[in-house]
């Protein structure tokens, strides 16, 4: 079984973005802040991780969802007899995500948890 585990947000300034993101929803920082990422999460705990990262791209899609998977292998596989496609991408070590496309090009991540 696989969940939306966070929802990943392409911003220009980081610390601008957490700032106003954690004001706006009622979240916190989890974890250190880095030059590209910072994840937020609701203060009381219940609800979706947000994840903010820094891209430098003009282009509107700029956002994806990271799915949280028990399974990751098995779950990839599932979606891509879904109809998912392998995006191709360049992982650095140690990735513990695959990237996807939905059927119309989205990119999403898997996450192994």
């Amino acid at each position: 079984m696989i969940k939306i585990g966070s929802i990943v947000w392409g911003v220009t300034d980081i610390e601008r973005a957490a700032a106003f993101w954690t004001e706006a929803l009622g979240y916190e920082q989890k974890g250190e802040m880095s030059d590209d990422w910072a994840m937020l999460v609701p203060k009381n705990g219940d609800g979706i991780q947000l994840s903010l990262s820094k891209i430098t791209s003009p282009k509107a899609r700029r956002h994806h969802m990271d799915l949280f998977a028990e399974d990751q292998k098995a779950e990839v596989e599932r979606l891509i007899s879904l109809g998912a496609t392998r995006k191709p991408w360049n992982y650095e070590p140690g990735a513990d995500y695959v990237v996807l496309q939905d059927p119309d090009g989205n990119p999403f991540c898997v996450v192994q948890i």
